[in-house]
């Protein structure tokens, strides 16, 4: 096990609360690796106990046979060897507790250090190759800004916060929701105590019981007729006692016994038989998920028992309530009836759960428990997913003190000196997935009567990354997240870019097809809703001419719409759009220099346009004779 002293203390430049966060971390982990330690050693002990016991079995079941001892004395070490098993049991599940926290203040001060790429939720499930901006910012994968933040543990939060992330692709949030939002994760941030349990109670894999399936069995029809509902009770006890009471006679002797339990038995089998694809579908998604539903009842517990005050975080707990019972009851109560339902599949009690009614009988149960809590299982899903996605923001805030929460304006607005229209400034922008150590920042201001800005700059030098930082922080601004910046300040918009358009071999669609097919979707988002532009290279797989002459028309075109944005460009002629949009667009570079024969690059964005390149020089430094 990693020791926390081996970590690096964060740099001076990082400030005061940050190392407080790196602190508060190493201090719990020191206490969880205790504890941790504590029942490792009992569970050791635990383990050597139970084999003394069956080598005492043994030893007891050799002298009973030589010596003629007792065969009571064997009950001794049964009966120690099953409280061993029951107490064993328990000190396993907090053993395995211990191990979820340490590797959560372990992963916590794995992000304080940079070190968090691959060890968060790296799933690609919510890529989407067509989307506007998801696979140009990074939102999904190892070293993801969903890697970053995700801490959710069931897949309905993860779900709600990969919406947060991309639903401005399709709309265009409201700014009183995101501030709402930001309230809700601003109440969030010190309760370290909670995001802890929740990790605790959580389990290392996704709980796998689908939000959408579990909703669906919820909401649909019952599965059984209102006859069916009315006689299957009422038989599910009759025809067990009958066939008890069928034993009772033959075991007394009376020759009806056998033939009456026949008669009984037959008649069973014609109620599984009528009853054979309703039982098979009646647990539904509860069925076989027992551990995922202990899991979403433990979260939900946890829930209920937190003291929100903030209006947002009281609403969602308060959603957790059905017929008068807690959320996480009523799972419980799903998980054990769904429990015994499966136990009829048990090899040795297969026979008497037939005989017993026991499919029917837990089957009747489960329904009567869908009619009762079903409809209302959507909601708990839903105040569990937004609570989880919350408590994400909240912990990359708690864990990044140095970044701020944004101000979101209506649209249309005044700011500073500008009026009307979108706008987004920010100081001291910086990519949210580098290192601090290395991330260099830059200003930025889209702010009337300058609307976009038409960055050259050589190779390397920091374009496409600086479009990242923007529309990264813009993403994390609109999810309701602090941003890595200074101040912040910006309107809701829709987000396109072009920063990753590939081609496509099975669709037949060369690069510069596919990039033209983008540029549509973004001129289409513009025309919808206020829309932030993130155009890289546009245009390059054209003739010189054709670029600047579309680069221009579309600039022209996005800006006459109301967007705002950053255009890169390698091509210093596509600079003269920007002086010809004046003052609506402005040219900005990133530039090199280059010493004792080695580029060197501060990326670092200035006013104008670039006046070098160092394609030639990185030519030569590869060996190319040019």
């Amino acid at each position: 096990m990693r020791s926390e002293t081996r970590d690096p203390e964060p740099s001076v430049s990082a400030g005061s609360a940050r190392a407080e966060r790196v602190a508060c971390y190493r201090g719990r982990l020191k206490v969880w690796e205790a504890t941790l330690a504590g029942l490792e050693r009992r569970d050791s002990n635990f383990s050597r106990a139970r084999v003394a016991c069956f080598v005492l079995f043994v030893v007891l079941v050799i002298a009973g046979w030589q010596l003629s001892f007792s065969w009571l004395s064997l009950g001794v070490p049964v009966v120690a060897f099953v409280i061993l098993l029951v107490v064993h049991e328990r000190v396993l599940a907090r053993r395995d507790a211990a191990r979820r926290a340490v590797a959560h203040y372990q992963e916590g001060l794995d992000r304080l250090h940079d070190r968090w790429a691959g060890k968060g939720v790296t799933a690609t499930d919510y890529a989407d190759a067509s989307h506007p901006y998801s696979g140009d910012l990074d939102l999904f994968g190892e070293g993801s800004l969903f890697d970053l933040l995700c801490r959710a543990r069931t897949r309905g939060g993860e779900e709600q916060l990969a919406s947060w992330l991309t639903d401005h692709a399709s709309r265009c949030v409201d700014a009183a929701v995101i501030r709402a939002r930001q309230d809700s994760v601003r109440a969030l941030i010190d309760r370290v105590d909670l995001r802890e349990d929740l990790a605790v109670h959580g389990v290392a894999a996704r709980v796998q019981v689908r939000p959408a399936v579990l909703i669906d069995w919820g909401r649909a029809p019952s599965l059984f007729s209102a006859r069916a509902r009315r006689v299957l009770p009422v038989l599910g006890v009759v025809l067990p006692l009958l066939a008890g009471a069928c034993v009772a006679l033959w075991a007394l002797g009376s020759n009806l016994g056998p033939w009456a339990l026949l008669a009984v038995l037959v008649i069973e089998g014609g109620v599984y038989r009528a009853m054979k694809d309703t039982l098979a579908r009646a647990a539904g998604p509860a069925d076989r998920h027992g551990h995922e539903l202990s899991v979403l009842a433990a979260l939900l517990a946890r829930i209920e028992a937190e003291p929100f005050e903030e209006p947002r975080l009281v609403e969602l707990r308060g959603a957790l309530i059905s017929a008068g019972q807690p959320a996480s009851d009523a799972i419980a109560d799903l998980r054990r009836l769904a429990g015994w339902y499966e136990a009829q599949r048990n090899g040795l009690f297969a026979a008497f759960a037939v005989v017993l009614m026991w499919g029917p009988n837990f089957a009747g149960a489960i329904e009567r428990w869908r009619q009762r809590h079903g409809p209302q299982i959507a909601a708990w899903i839903a105040a569990l997913a937004e609570l989880e996605a919350l408590c994400s923001l909240a912990n990359h805030a708690f864990e990044n003190p140095d970044d701020v929460f944004p101000e979101l304006l209506d649209a249309p607005t005044e700011v500073g000196e500008g009026l009307g229209g979108s706008c987004l400034v920010g100081e001291a922008l910086g990519h949210p997935l580098l290192s601090r150590e290395v991330c260099v920042r830059n200003d930025l201001r889209l702010l009337a009567p300058v609307r976009a800005h038409v960055i050259s700059g050589s190779n390397m030098s920091g374009k496409s990354t600086f479009l990242r930082t923007v529309g990264s922080n813009v993403v994390l601004a609109l999810a309701g997240a602090p941003v890595r910046a200074s101040s912040m300040r910006l309107t809701p918009m829709r987000i396109g870019a072009t920063l990753r358009v590939q081609d496509s071999l099975r669709e037949g669609a060369s690069r510069f097809w596919a990039e033209l097919t983008r540029l549509r979707t973004v001129s289409e988002l513009a025309a919808a809703d206020p829309t932030l532009f993130l155009l890289d290279e546009i245009f390059h797989g054209t003739n010189s001419h054709d670029r600047r002459i579309g680069a221009e028309a579309l600039l022209r075109s996005l800006l006459e719409r109301g967007a705002i944005g950053l255009m890169t460009t390698h091509d210093l002629a596509l600079a003269k759009a920007a002086e010809v949009l004046a003052p609506a667009a402005t040219n900005v570079h990133f530039q090199d220099d280059l010493l004792d024969g080695e580029l060197h690059f501060d990326y670092r964005m200035r006013e104008g346009v670039v006046r070098k390149s160092n394609a030639l020089a990185l030519m030569r430094s590869v060996g190319l004779d040019v």
